[in-house]
């Protein structure tokens, strides 16, 4: 179909109040990039969405023209391009409604972690952030959420509030515990596939500072610093949330001299108590090797990127992501000869978060996040090489995950599943009965299948 000639294209610039865009027009190459340069969206026509009622028009004026419909706020979790699409683009929708005596946020699908710990952090309150702030926080809850501190709380989605989401009817429904109870349960945890969300409300915790940080390890004490990682994870308590990255860094002006260039091992720590306690947890880990940089401390709440210092400018990312049932010595030894410093590969992070804690209790309020049973995430990603993006990366990436799989519970983390897309791959992010019902939920509000791009439900009716 020719969008630029159609009726649709009038009828959407009637419709909707945010600008409705087509190939070769000004804007739309902006308005279809995302964070993830290896993914490059050619949309039949992009909808700026200003507001619930700009999706709900999108979405029935799709349905009408079987158009499917892709969404992107941030565009971090891009896997798939969405050609031939309609993209509705959430990114000004970026309303944060506050209630500090409920402790409760709506926030906006165009909204980032930045933008809602700004907007509740002066109430002395947080959200279940991620561990970068420049993340869609609906996107990011959607597909459960491990933050810095999820150890203690558990998955972000496991404490939403409400969800707004427009079907693939073009409705506008609200899903809560009393309305919509089955698309509230799947939406926590299910990720895409169901509808549009255009907003979520999200339970805020009374958390003004952690104590955390990192603590980076020259390569040459990559074994060391894993096999003794194993063990002191195992004398955690739930109010401490960690993980260890092997990271090989290029040489930035902007990166500490200590780390430029170098390969490096990135332990994080976030721990929800006093200072002196935390300094007497992690005093094991500094005694195992002399960090090349310690820069664990207090930190404000709204500092909390100081723990992970994820990448903030666009890249091309290709990655992998599964779970693990325990974390060995002979894992440690494998996943070392894998992507250690001695090996030679094209890789950016590999990186163990530990599980567990409130992450393996479900909440008061059930949801499909799966997962639960796994004492540790692997998570790999490629170095951001465009010319290797469609050989080498991916396979080194597959590597790493390889060489993982004799300790995988064989299921993997919907927000870490990257490109593994066949529906063998997306069903592992999710325990056997709660995949049955979300198939079922799929069927039942998306079945002219609409929401089939990147990180969806495998359908029951296989269409």
């Amino acid at each position: 179909m020719d969008i630029t000639h159609s009726s649709m294209e009038a009828a959407l610039r009637r419709e909707v109040i945010g600008p409705v865009l087509i190939p070769g027009q000004d804007g739309f190459e902006e308005e279809a990039a995302g964070f993830n340069l290896a993914v490059r969206h050619r949309p039949a026509v992009i909808v700026g969405a200003t507001g619930v009622e700009d999706v709900a028009a999108a979405v029935r004026l799709a349905a009408a023209h079987r158009l499917p419909v892709a969404v992107q706020a941030t565009g971090h979790g891009a896997v798939q391009a969405a050609d031939g699409a309609l993209l509705v683009s959430t990114r000004r929708m970026r309303e944060i409604v506050v209630d500090p005596v409920a402790r409760t946020a709506r926030i906006g699908a165009g909204c980032t972690w930045a933008e809602v710990v700004a907007a509740v952090s002066s109430y002395g309150l947080a959200p279940l952030s991620g561990s970068a702030s420049g993340v869609g926080a609906v996107g990011f809850t959607l597909g459960g959420g491990i933050g810095p501190i999820a150890r203690t709380f558990g998955f972000a989605a496991d404490h939403v509030r409400e969800i707004t989401v427009v079907t693939g009817d073009g409705r506008i429904r609200t899903a809560d515990t009393g309305r919509e109870p089955d698309l509230f349960w799947a939406l926590r945890g299910g990720k895409g596939g169901f509808g549009v969300v255009t907003s979520i409300t999200v339970d805020l915790f009374p958390i003004t500072a952690v104590y955390g940080g990192g603590l980076f390890y020259a390569g040459e004490d990559a074994p060391s610093v894993l096999h003794a990682y194993r063990t002191w994870t195992a004398t955690l308590p739930e109010a401490t949330t960690t993980s260890v990255a092997l990271l090989r860094l290029p040489p930035l002006p902007e990166l500490p001299p200590q780390l430029s260039g170098r390969f490096v091992v990135h332990l994080r720590i976030a721990h929800m108590g006093e200072e002196r306690e935390a300094e007497a947890l992690l005093a094991p880990m500094r005694a195992v090797a002399a960090p090349v940089l310690d820069a664990v401390g207090p930190l404000p709440y709204t500092a909390l990127d100081a723990i992970h210092q994820d990448p903030v400018a666009p890249m091309p990312v290709a990655e992998r992501g599964m779970l693990l049932r325990e974390l060995t010595g002979e894992a440690v030894d494998a996943l070392l000869a894998a992507a250690g410093p001695a090996a030679q590969v094209p890789l950016a992070v590999v990186e163990l978060r530990q599980l567990g804690g409130a992450l393996a209790r479900e909440p008061k309020e059930p949801n499909a996040v799966g997962g639960r049973d796994a004492a540790f995430s692997l998570l790999v990603i490629g170095a951001p090489v465009p010319e290797l993006m469609d050989s080498a990366v991916p396979a080194a990436v597959r590597a790493v995950v390889e060489a993982a799989a004799p300790w995988s519970t064989g299921g993997t983390m919907i927000n870490f599943q990257g490109s593994a897309l066949a529906p063998e791959q997306l069903s592992r992010a999710w325990p056997e009965p709660v995949l049955a019902r979300l198939a079922e939920l799929r069927d039942r509000f998306d079945p002219a299948n609409l929401f089939r791009f990147g990180h969806v439900v495998p359908r029951r009716s296989g269409r």
